[in-house]
Parts: C-alpha cells; sequence; structure tokens
C-alpha cells in the first residue's frame, strides 16, 4: 500500500516514490532545478523553498518544509507500517 508523507500546506507525495530529500542550498541542487524547470513541481505556495525532493520518474519537487521535518514523516510512515 502506498504512504502519502504531507510536504507542506495540505500537499502530499508517495513516500515509496522519494530518491532523495535535500536542502536547496548548494549550488549543484539549485543549479538541478534550474535545468530541470519543465520537470519541477512548485509546492511551497509562495513561500521560501526549504526541501528538494527528488522523485523516482526524475521530477523534482520544491517544499517549504525542512527535509528534517519530511524525514521524521517517512519514518513516522515507516513505524506506522511496521505496526500493521
Amino acid at each position: 500500500m502506498t504512504k502519502l508523507i504531507n510536504i507542506g500546506f495540505g500537499n502530499m507525495v508517495s513516500s515509496s516514490k522519494i530518491v532523495a530529500i535535500v536542502s536547496p542550498d548548494s549550488a549543484p541542487i539549485r543549479r538541478a532545478i534550474q535545468e530541470a524547470k519543465d520537470k519541477t513541481i512548485d509546492a511551497t505556495c509562495g513561500r521560501r523553498t526549504r526541501a528538494v525532493l527528488f522523485m523516482e520518474s526524475g521530477q523534482i519537487i520544491l517544499s517549504a518544509v525542512l527535509p528534517e521535518t519530511i524525514s521524521g514523516r517517512l519514518k513516522e510512515s515507516g513505524e506506522n507500517d511496521a505496526d500493521e
């Protein structure tokens, strides 16, 4: 069963499709976002980008939630799976 993770402001992504969650502060990450503009989904709702999610499909999702917060939500989701 696919679990959806809240990445902020009611936006959800499939936890099984996330490849990496990184901070947008480094130049290579900013460059990757610019190069993949047509495959980028902005889920920040006009706020500052604090996390960049790289998906299996090659899409990049921008989130206003910190990477540590999203990672914690992934861990919580994983613990819930073990309980079932």
